[in-house]
């Protein structure tokens, strides 16, 4: 039960809610999640750390940068749940404007970073903004 309390806290809050959201359409820099979200680094990091606690998501580093996607469901009713958030959810704002934003980023095939309006170091290629 302790579990399944943990599972339904993480939703407790809109930014974790839109993480898992876009998450369900697969994995995501932290640098993307930024930039859709329009959050900064650090407390994106705090909602991942959250999430990560609560079993949601998983973390894999991949040089500097920090990629997440959600793990494989527990039991078949966190699978009912993820399955619902990415059938009704999806469908509601903020939640259709972030899989816009993200659809936009996949297409680009860059980081979100390099549309982020954040000012970046001088360099010729330009790369994710990795998680601290």
């Amino acid at each position: 039960m302790k579990s399944l309390v943990t599972f339904f806290r993480a939703f407790a809050d809109e930014t974790r809610m839109r993480i898992v959201i876009l998450l369900l359409h697969g994995e995501l820099c932290v640098c993307d999640l930024m930039a859709i979200l329009d959050t900064p680094q650090s407390k994106l990091s705090r909602h991942l750390a959250y999430l990560k606690h609560s079993g949601i998501v998983s973390g894999r580093r991949e040089g500097v940068w920090m990629h997440y996607s959600l793990r494989t469901p527990l039991n078949d009713l966190y699978q009912v749940q993820l399955h619902l958030f990415k059938e009704k959810f999806s469908t509601l704002s903020p939640f259709k404007q972030d899989k816009r934003k993200m659809l936009k980023f996949k297409a680009k095939g860059v980081c979100g970073s390099m549309t982020a309006k954040r000012p970046r170091a001088s360099a010729k290629k330009q790369v994710c903004v990795s998680e601290r």
